[in-house]
């Protein structure tokens, strides 16, 4: 179906949106001593000088606002068996972190142990795009596993890279 206009059916235009793979990360942060975080497929580098990435989070989000009230933000690119954990982390109602494997930095970011990568990131800015707020993060330390196959998303679906 083609669709020329200012004005497209939601459905249409997620399912458009669904046609570009991307891979899946992890938000997280220590707010008041527990572990808060949500996934999210939207992240993406931005800069390396200085270095910055960014996720895109529904203004409707009710986890958002509790992680950005932390210092610090762990950002983990999840592997290609947590798919689960995934869909545990987007969960509502429910503890979110049951039978994760995580850990705490120093700094109260939260990363996945067995992550493809993680960083440790700041805050640096937030920018209202339609529904959508983009938080801009500053990374402060990563840790980086190439050799671990990353989760990605793809036309609704959990997929692998093939070898």
């Amino acid at each position: 179906m083609t669709t020329t206009s200012n004005t497209f059916d939601p459905v249409e235009l997620r399912r458009a949106f669904g046609c570009f793979p991307s891979g899946v990360t992890a938000v997280c942060a220590l707010v008041d001593g527990g572990p808060v975080g949500m996934a999210a497929s939207t992240f993406t580098s931005v800069s390396l000088d200085p270095p910055l990435v960014s996720v895109c989070v529904a203004r409707t989000s009710t986890t958002w606002p509790a992680l950005r009230r932390s210092t610090r933000i762990g950002v983990s690119v999840l592997n290609s068996e947590h798919g689960a954990i995934c869909r545990q982390l987007s969960a509502r109602d429910v503890d979110r972190f049951a039978g994760v494997d995580w850990t705490a930095l120093p700094n109260g970011s939260v990363v996945l142990n067995d992550a493809a990568a993680w960083l440790d990131c700041g805050v640096e800015e937030e920018i209202t795009a339609g529904d959508h707020v983009i938080a801009l993060l500053s990374v402060q330390a990563i840790q980086a596993a190439p050799a671990v196959a990353p989760l990605v998303f793809h036309g609704s679906r959990f997929r692998r890279l093939a070898a």
